[in-house]
């Protein structure tokens, strides 16, 4: 006899699979740096009259726009799991290079006095050229990229003031400074260059293929490459990007600064490591937007403005970059769930 008993009908529309926990907590994370950065823009407006002026928030913009590049660069480089901690180095080597070739002898240059229309690509070439080699020692050779790039950031601050002999250069062509000093709708040119890059960077990693191989890449190489992902080519050209973007952003800070010292970029690496950490840039790699780190950005440059401002001395903005890294590696560890190696 056939079972004549009742089947309870499925419903019309069954719920749709909800998203992790994790992962919900990785977007909050994200998200909460917009309350904080309006936080602390409430906060600045009360503490500072001037803090909310077209002036002030202007120089906000423009002093973070060298940082936002050098971010943008160490994010691709973390997304992929690797480190690149010389680009403060290219920060300073890569725009004094084209500053010695284009200024005379008697102002610190080597003589050749080439036009600042070859020696503009030239600092490009050199931030390519510092990647390229990073990449070849992290991906052909297999060497440790913390170490490497380690060692490439000792090599070229000893590069920047052995060629520069300890000086500061300045008298540069006025393409040197052009991003700096040239304005659209009262902007300058460096914070549009650096929403632009952002943007495209956002874009890629979003909707493209090689955006998609990053993060297929740092979540798992090894399975990337299964998948049919060309790993290292895809690796080495993250390493040239990322040293092209740090040559860029030295040439904004050389604009916005109006001078290369043999200095420049030093201690960067720490601003740019905070700004991505607090961002959602995972450093175990796989993790992260690029609106995150832009806003990491943002809310560093309202934190150092705060504090000059209050004429906070510049060794506690440091101290307190510091205790933002170790703020944003604790959320991390509570929001991914896993241990950081």
């Amino acid at each position: 006899m056939a079972d004549t008993r009742a089947v309870p009908l499925a419903p019309a529309e069954a719920p749709g699979p909800r998203p992790p926990r994790t992962v919900l907590l990785r977007r909050a994370r994200e998200l909460a740096l917009v309350p904080a950065l309006l936080l602390l823009t409430l906060l600045g407006a009360l503490v500072n009259d001037s803090f909310l002026t077209e002036r002030n928030i202007i120089s906000i913009l423009g002093a973070s726009a060298a940082l936002a590049m050098v971010v943008l660069a160490e994010s691709l480089v973390l997304i992929t799991g690797k480190f690149d901690l010389s680009l403060e180095s290219v920060v300073g080597t890569a725009p004094a290079l084209g500053a010695l070739l284009v200024l005379p002898a008697s102002q610190a240059g080597w003589g050749t006095r080439l036009p600042a229309a070859l020696a503009l690509p030239a600092i490009l070439l050199a931030g390519a050229a510092v990647g390229a080699l990073n990449g070849v020692l992290v991906v052909r050779l297999r060497l440790n990229a913390f170490i490497v790039t380690l060692a490439m950031l000792i090599v070229l601050r000893g590069l920047l003031v052995g060629a520069t002999k300890g000086k500061t250069l300045f008298g540069m062509p006025d393409g040197f400074y052009a991003a700096a000093t040239t304005t659209l709708l009262r902007v300058p040119l460096s914070v549009w260059l650096a929403a632009v890059a952002f943007a495209l960077a956002g874009l890629v990693l979003r909707y493209h293929r090689v955006g998609r191989a990053l993060y297929a890449i740092g979540g798992n190489a090894d399975a990337a490459r299964a998948a049919g992902i060309r790993v290292d080519r895809v690796t080495l050209g993250v390493y040239v990007v990322a040293g092209v973007l740090a040559a860029v952003g030295g040439l904004l800070q050389t604009g916005y600064v109006g001078a290369i010292s043999a200095n420049q970029g030093q201690n960067m690496i720490f601003t740019v490591f905070a700004a991505a950490v607090i961002g959602g840039i995972g450093l175990d790699g796989g993790k992260g937007t690029m609106s995150g780190a832009l806003t990491g950005v943002l809310l560093l440059g309202v934190v150092q403005n705060l504090l000059t401002l209050a004429q906070v001395p510049s060794f506690w903005i440091q101290a307190i970059y510091g205790g933002i890294i170790l703020v944003a590696l604790m959320i991390a560890r509570v929001t991914t769930g896993r241990a950081q190696d």
